[in-house]
């Protein structure tokens, strides 16, 4: 099956790669996205930073109001030692690329889901289960 399509063969390592991310992977692949979708990272370099990031749960999205806007806070104690900062359209943005990412997974399932539905039983035949 991989041999006769190359990319089917490279988008499924990639899906198996990806499925093995280290908890650490994960939180910096979320973050890569935080950044790009304009939220601003601030760090925890001093001890008072350190204690307010103490206070917010591990990489999680807190919703915090100042004034009439809804700003988003993403703690990272660990990866970066840092604060995420942004507002609604920042967050936005974010949901929208997760959201485009999950569809492009899905797609990718269903591609490898159909290559499989051609794949010749052969000697098992279709009713060996």
């Amino acid at each position: 099956m991989f041999r006769r399509n190359p990319v089917l063969a490279l988008v499924a390592a990639c899906a198996l790669l990806s499925a093995c991310a280290t908890p650490q992977q994960i939180v910096q692949n979320r973050e890569d996205l935080l950044a790009a979708a304009g939220f601003t990272i601030r760090p925890a370099n001093t001890p008072q930073r350190q204690d307010l990031l103490r206070t917010l749960p591990p990489n999680r999205f807190v919703q915090r109001v100042r004034g009439d806007r809804v700003i988003y806070l993403y703690a990272d104690p660990l990866v970066c030692a840092c604060l995420y900062i942004g507002d609604q359209a920042a967050y936005g943005r974010y949901r929208q690329e997760v959201f485009q990412r999950r569809i492009a997974n899905d797609q990718l399932l269903a591609a490898q889901m159909n290559q499989n539905a051609a794949w010749e039983w052969g000697p098992w035949g279709p009713g060996w289960w």
